[in-house]
């Protein structure tokens, strides 16, 4: 999954669903946010904790690409960033966040 751009928008991610692609959908946001509102299947995996799951981040990979979110892209941008000198090559951050996908995909998902 080299060459992966660091970015994938709301509507591709949908896309990729569909079709059945081995997404691991992955949310930094706090538990509280992930309380509110938050994708069908989705993990929640908040920022801060993600240094100490690298390892099973990882492990994850190995199973599909890993696709973080946020409530606008902000944190996700950041943690892919990281994961990637990390060595973690099969992330991506879906940008504009949930709020994005709100927006695009799921108009009934509450916003905040």
């Amino acid at each position: 999954m080299e060459g992966l751009p660091l970015e994938i928008n709301a509507l591709e991610v949908k896309r990729r669903l569909r079709a059945g692609e081995a997404l691991r959908l992955i949310d930094v946001r706090e538990p509280r946010e992930f309380a509110l509102c938050r994708i069908e299947g989705a993990e929640s995996i908040p920022m801060r904790s993600i240094p100490k799951e690298l390892a099973a981040l990882r492990g994850k990979a190995g199973e599909g690409a890993l696709v973080f979110y946020c409530h606008h892209g902000s944190r996700s941008l950041q943690i892919v960033t990281w994961l990637r000198q990390q060595g973690l090559t099969a992330c991506q951050s879906m940008q504009g966040g949930i709020d994005r996908w709100a927006a695009s995909v799921d108009p009934g998902l509450r916003r905040y």
